[in-house]
């Protein structure tokens, strides 16, 4: 047997000084503007604005500096002085800036100004806004507008949304995906069969009362931070924290609080879990089911007085059934699914049982997966059966990635049209929406790669990046009519137009958004599901930028017939009259919305499930019984490995703010595969050995990344892990998860090969 060689990990704590440091490295690189740091003392507090980072709540009372090292570097990054200008398209062609990696790219600096592709040159060229919405209308006459494609990520205000969603069904189109179709949709399909809300059940205060939190695929440290504050209160007054994860993830190990002095100066942090189980990629199913099955049998020992009977009889339906499948299911194949020991499954199972209100907090650990539904609904199961939902303390925690993802949807953004009240918006607008089911990020992708798909227009993001089978998918792009890109910064989908191109740029949401009406605001929605006012105050970093909503009215305008009930010029002018009408159509929950919306803490616009009003197709939550224990459907086979595609500490989705993975120890580089040691010997593969990644998806086409440093990892068996979004090419587009169609980036079948 020889020696294996060490495995690569971070030597301190979440937080601390690494974090000051990442954050003052980030300043450096983009060369953030004077007033930056004062502009940081403003976020996420009332009368400032609210981080363009994760979704995270707002508290009611926010500490002196209510930001982390991911907020921090995602305001440093907006207001860089760096400048991208017309002489800088004019110095590059596209095809030339293709070669560019994603942090070049977008290091250039904020765009200046509206450009349009040029295709017999292959240049941007500039142009003016009433020459780009002129056009952009002139195309979208012209076609189907089953055609065409209204994608939003996820930064865009409430205001802009609700309103690009008008536009969108007023021109005669569903087809409103948004980059939860990447993420979280899972999340809202599953919740919604299943409890009748599609978002989590908890609030903030619920962490100051639970006694114990279950982590499943949820890295805070890197996606959260400012989670690690609430969580490191929990567990000092007692909280148990249990997590299972494929990745040791430090902010789920230990925090050095910076806003701690003494911790600062010892250097000694706070422990977070009390166990830490690393699941195989894939294997949450079977763990949890373990997890049931340990309670099953306590409530047995104990005559019955373990489970909410009571609660079950009066809110549920399918305990039997649920019942009946964990106990038919054996831990023999329990641990074989998941990867962990029956003894470590029951120790979990004591926290659960010893705990009065216990709250399960997921990720896209859960969500990207082929049974990303079956993985929730075990969550749901477990949390159901001693009535975990709907009480304070207590509930489902869906930790959002992007601010106001979640609001997108909550005022129109969907291409799910029984979601959405149409009837309402008939009313209010005098037409008639359209009543059919719009496209998925997956059916777009599918779409343009058989040309179904004539035009889209990107309200911010990095579409082409993000999606699944990039290989297949960009070539298609170019056969598209209409390309239009509403963005802040040049990101790699700029650099694939259709035959009628724009990049039209947008004010940040730190920067001061001055309309006829004066300075606006905008309203964003937390993971919590409460809102919040945000007012920028940085002087625009251009002063040909427009707002994301002005820009959408423009190219509504020109593209749609006059109507007497829709005044968009009135609605730039004045963001309070598009809050009075998102008020109207949806009184119940954002009624006064003007007069509330910079409440500490936000206004909360309720949860039906949160309230025990299960809004479900039997009018109670629903036990399920899972026909799988693994969430993917892939064999097993000598050889073929489950990779887990992940974002490091110096990145935000696509956005690569850097090299430095600082929390597991990698440097300077992403293009590397994390591998457990035992399967680099098994392997023949050796430290520092570059490798080809191969896709193994058996559908005939061919997926291949060259190139990657083989760096030994703390991983189990058969589970390896990469860096989003450069291993996606090897995601097939039909590999997703089969309720949501939200693609599976996580449990990703591949082949290791040599290279010469």
């Amino acid at each position: 047997m020889t020696d294996q060689p060490e495995t690569v990990e971070y030597d301190s704590a979440t937080g601390g000084w690494g974090s000051l440091r990442g954050m003052a490295q980030t300043a450096l690189r983009d060369m953030a503007s004077p007033g930056a740091l004062a502009t940081l003392r403003t976020q996420n507090k009332p009368g400032g604005f609210m981080c363009t980072s994760c979704a995270w709540g707002k508290p009611k009372h926010p500490h002196a500096f209510e930001f982390c090292e991911n907020g921090a570097k995602a305001t440093l990054w907006e207001l860089t002085t760096n400048r991208c200008t017309p002489d800088f398209f004019a110095n590059h062609s596209v095809r030339e800036l293709r070669d560019w990696d994603d942090h070049d790219l977008e290091q250039q600096g904020r765009l200046t100004h509206p450009m349009r592709y040029d295709a017999q040159t292959d240049h941007y060229v500039p142009c003016t806004w009433d020459e780009a919405f002129t056009a952009i209308g002139s195309e979208l006459k012209e076609i189907d507008p089953k055609s065409a494609i209204f994608y939003a990520s996820g930064r865009a205000s409430l205001e802009t949304s609700y309103l690009y969603a008008l536009f969108a069904r007023l021109y005669g189109t569903n087809n409103l995906p948004d980059s939860s179709n990447m993420c979280h949709e899972t999340t809202s399909v599953t919740l919604n069969e299943l409890i009748g809300s599609p978002v989590g059940t908890c609030v903030l205060d619920d962490f100051e009362h639970c006694d114990a939190l279950f982590f499943f695929g949820q890295n805070p440290g890197t996606n959260s931070p400012r989670f690690l504050h609430p969580l490191q209160k929990a567990v000092e007054r007692g909280c148990k924290v249990v997590t299972f994860n494929p990745i040791r993830e430090k902010g789920l190990i230990e925090f050095i609080n910076p806003q701690r002095p003494s911790q600062m100066l010892t250097g000694k942090g706070t422990q977070i879990s009390c166990q830490y189980l690393q699941v195989r990629a894939g294997g949450d199913i079977a763990a949890i089911m373990g997890l049931c099955k340990f309670v099953l049998a306590e409530d047995e020992r104990r005559g019955g007085t373990l489970i909410d009977y009571g609660f079950i009889a009066e809110h549920c339906s399918g305990f039997d059934a649920f019942r009946a499948k964990a106990d038919a299911t054996s831990w023999e194949r329990i641990e074989q699914e998941s990867g962990l020991s029956r003894a470590d499954v029951e120790e979990a199972g004591r926290v659960y049982v010893a705990a009065e209100r216990v709250i399960g907090v997921y990720g896209m650990g859960l969500t990207q997966h082929v049974h990303g539904f079956e993985n929730i609904a075990m969550l749901v199961n477990l949390l159901l059966m001693r009535g975990h939902i709907g009480r304070t303390g207590a509930g489902i925690c869906p930790v959002r990635g992007h601010s106001n993802v979640q609001g997108q949807r909550t005022v129109g953004i969907s291409e799910k049209p029984e979601l959405v009240p149409l009837d309402k918006l008939a009313e209010q607008f005098g037409f008639d929406p359209p009543r059919d089911t719009g496209m998925t990020t997956v059916e777009v992708c599918e779409g343009v790669m058989d040309g179904s798909v004539q035009a889209f227009i990107g309200l911010g993001g990095n579409f082409l990046r993000a999606v699944p089978d990039q290989a297949r998918v960009e070539p298609a792009w170019e056969r598209m009519r209409l390309t239009v890109q509403i963005a802040t910064k040049l990101n790699r989908n700029h650099l694939f137009n259709g035959k009628t191109a724009y990049l039209l740029p947008c004010l940040g949401r730190s920067e001061e958004d001055l309309q006829a009406g004066g300075p606006q605001t905008v309203t964003i929605e937390d993971s919590f599901s409460h809102i919040h006012g945000s007012r920028g105050h940085r002087t625009p970093a251009s002063p040909h930028l427009k707002s994301e909503l002005a820009i959408v009215a423009g190219m509504a305008m020109a593209t749609l017939p006059p109507n007497p009930k829709v005044r968009w010029e009135e609605w730039t002018g004045d963001y309070g009259r598009v809050r009075d009408l998102i008020a109207e159509t949806y009184h119940e929950q954002f009624h006064d919305m003007n007069a509330r919306m910079f409440e500490p803490g936000g206004f909360y616009r309720g949860n039906s499930a949160r309230e025990r009003v299960w809004k479900t197709k039997t009018g109670k939550a629903q036990f399920t019984a899972p026909e799988m224990l693994s969430a993917t459907d892939v064999v097993d086979v000598d050889g073929r490995y489950r990779l887990v595609t992940v974002r490091s500490n110096d990145q935000f989705n696509t956005t690569i703010y850097g090299y430095s993975d600082r929390l597991r120890g990698i440097e300077g580089t992403r293009d590397v595969i994390l591998i457990n040691p035992d399967d680099m010997e098994k392997a023949g593969l050796a430290v520092g050995q570059r490798v080809a990644l191969v896709g193994d998806a058996g559908d005939g086409h061919k997926r291949r990344i060259d190139g990657l440093e083989v760096v030994p990892f703390d991983l189990p068996s058969g589970t390896i892990v990469g860096y989003y979004p450069e291993l996606n090419p090897l995601i097939a587009i039909s590999h997703h998860d089969r309720s949501s169609k939200t693609p599976a980036s996580k449990a990703v079948p591949v082949r290791i090969e040599t290279m010469p």
